[in-house]
């Protein structure tokens, strides 16, 4: 009996995303470990669920969603301003370089540099595709 997947599935399958211009943003296909998705846990948008819904092990899809439903709009309360002394000649401030920075609890999250202005370098923390409507293409490997 062919699973199909369903609003309670645990799915397995291999995502690569595409942006406007056709270029490949990511894939899953690249380190060959395919993505374990939870239907309904929240972790990805409904719209993205959506479009799931129905297929089985070995059925391919490719859709596009808007900025809203792939990884949101960019949110002003993501952008920070840190001092330019925080950074050296090992970590230098050049806007569109990614930088981690760690966190309270050893959490690490990259930030991108927006500006660099006098003393101040403006960090964005935006998921990097915010703001970008996005191609996805789903090879689901397994329904569970």
């Amino acid at each position: 009996m062919t699973m199909l997947i369903t609003d309670k599935s645990e799915v397995i399958a291999h995502i690569t995303m595409k942006l406007s211009d056709g270029s490949a943003a990511d894939s899953t296909k690249v380190n060959k470990k395919p993505a374990k998705i939870i239907m309904g846990d929240a972790s990805i948008s409904p719209a993205f669920e959506a479009q799931l819904l129905g297929l089985a092990a070995g059925d391919s899809k490719e859709f596009t969603l808007e900025a809203k439903d792939a990884f949101g709009e960019p949110n002003p309360d993501n952008f920070h301003y840190v001092d330019a002394d925080k950074f050296g000649s090992d970590v230098p401030a050049e806007v569109g370089s990614i930088i981690t920075f760690t966190q309270p609890g050893n959490i690490e999250l990259p930030g991108m540099v927006k500006e660099v202005t006098g003393t101040s370098v403006t960090i964005d923390f935006n998921h990097p595709l915010a703001g970008q409507a996005v191609t996805f293409v789903i090879d689901v490997v397994e329904v569970l």
